[in-house]
């Protein structure tokens, strides 16, 4: 890719700012992260043997308060794809009204080639190696790809261990024993799915008549297929990381999740099997389930799924973008030429981060909330949020991500001009 991801992301401010009402003094603000850190996290290997991990944590902006975001394990993380996921963050906050700024973390490696005892080891040596750049009132950890609630519990307890007190704010996601909230593992797809619930109607898309395929089965994807499945949709693709199997007359979401976790087992870390072993539905590659002819399409993976080079296979109305960043900007433009509807990453997978605050306010305050609790202040604030996006856009006369941005931006743009600006210091 010839362009750096960052640069990319940062294309997205571009139309919205012709909107949004913020001073030049916070534009420039918005230009550059916070704070960035690279560290080397020495582990022991089971066989004795040393390895040295590249980790990064990026602190993009804490206006609106201390740094939120995830942490993911995967050969492809670098610099450039943390910064921009932290950038990304900033935005989806402010577009939830969360207390809470943009941050990223991650660390290069295939999780699925070390024990579980060189993960613990990994997890708890990378907390060590930025201890000091996190904390509950500075920079909250959680979960992301190929990292679980036992990951965030190993980093909760060995911060705590460097602070001696146990600080379970500090990271969001954990196991429910060791402070963690209720829906917490679910938040991403549950919040995705009240904005489906929220936005299809509006198009006359009734459930029992709108086909939809998922692209990525992990924690996310299978959530929210399963949610759909239920609610009535015809599911008929969904994909892993080794391919994707697609029926027509509609897929039996439940019984490919328990084909999953049958053959993960009880003990393992991460899911070995492939979805392509379930039944004997029609085999396809990840890119011919981007190209199905759907109503619906969910990119549930990684960034930059849809760019320049496939955007013309694509052929579903409606994306809605529950992983961060599937659609490249270029590829962006010509599905808004072409009146593809796409409903960005910063509203549509936010549930995780505010349900991660929920966890946040439940370390804070002692008090736990039930189940139905969570999810009914999930529900609130996503369809809150979605409404008033969704009344931006048309006002304005632009799209959904675009107005997002907007949102955002203007809530960002107030934070940062509470501070001053030039305007008021040549008064």
């Amino acid at each position: 890719m010839s362009e750096s991801l960052f640069s990319d992301a940062s294309q997205r401010l571009e139309q919205a700012l012709k909107y949004a009402t913020i001073s030049e003094d916070a534009i420039e603000r918005l230009k550059y992260p916070k704070a960035s850190l690279s560290v080397a996290i020495p582990v022991r290997m089971d066989d004795g043997s040393l390895r040295i991990f590249q980790g990064y944590r990026v602190r993009y902006d804490d206006t609106r308060g201390p740094g939120k975001g995830g942490v993911r394990y995967h050969p492809n993380v670098s610099m450039d794809e943390v910064q921009s996921l932290a950038f990304w963050m900033t935005f989806k906050c402010a577009a939830l009204n969360l207390p809470f700024g943009g941050a990223k973390g991650g660390i290069t490696l295939n999780p699925k080639l070390l024990s579980k005892f060189e993960l613990e080891r990994l997890s708890r040596g990378y907390i060590d190696a930025i201890a000091d750049f996190i904390g509950p009132d500075t920079d909250i950890l959680a979960p992301d790809v190929y990292t679980n609630p036992m990951i965030m519990g190993w980093m909760m307890d060995q911060y705590s261990i460097i602070q001696r007190k146990m600080t379970p704010g500090v990271v969001t996601g954990k196991p429910v024993a060791m402070g963690g909230s209720l829906g917490r593992d679910t938040a991403t797809a549950m919040g995705a799915f009240y904005v489906i619930q929220a936005l299809l109607p509006k198009f006359d898309r009734l459930p029992g008549k709108t086909t939809v395929a998922v692209q990525g089965f992990g924690n996310a994807g299978s959530v929210i297929a399963e949610l759909l499945f239920h609610a009535g949709y015809k599911v008929v693709a969904v994909s892993d990381s080794q391919g994707a199997i697609y029926a027509p007359k509609g897929l039996d979401i439940p019984s490919i999740l328990h084909f999953k976790n049958m053959v993960k087992g009880v003990q393992a870390v991460y899911c070995d099997g492939t979805v392509c072993n379930v039944v004997e539905h029609q085999v396809l590659t990840n890119a011919e389930l981007l190209a199905l002819d759907v109503d619906v399409l969910i990119p549930a993976a990684l960034e930059n799924q849809i760019t320049q080079d496939n955007v013309a296979d694509v052929k579903a109305r409606f994306i809605f973008e529950v992983a961060n960043g599937p659609i490249a900007s270029g590829a962006d433009r010509i599905l808004e030429q072409r009146g593809v509807h796409v409903f960005p990453d910063i509203l549509v997978n936010a549930g995780g981060v505010t349900v991660s605050y929920f966890e946040w306010v439940q370390n804070r305050s002692g008090l736990y909330w039930t189940l139905e609790e969570v999810n009914r202040n999930l529900q609130q604030r996503m369809v809150q949020e979605t409404e008033r996006i969704w009344t931006i856009a048309q006002d304005l006369s632009i799209s959904l991500r675009t107005a997002a941005y907007v949102h955002a931006l203007n809530r960002l743009g107030e934070a940062l001009d509470a501070k001053g600006t030039r305007d008021y210091y040549m008064k």
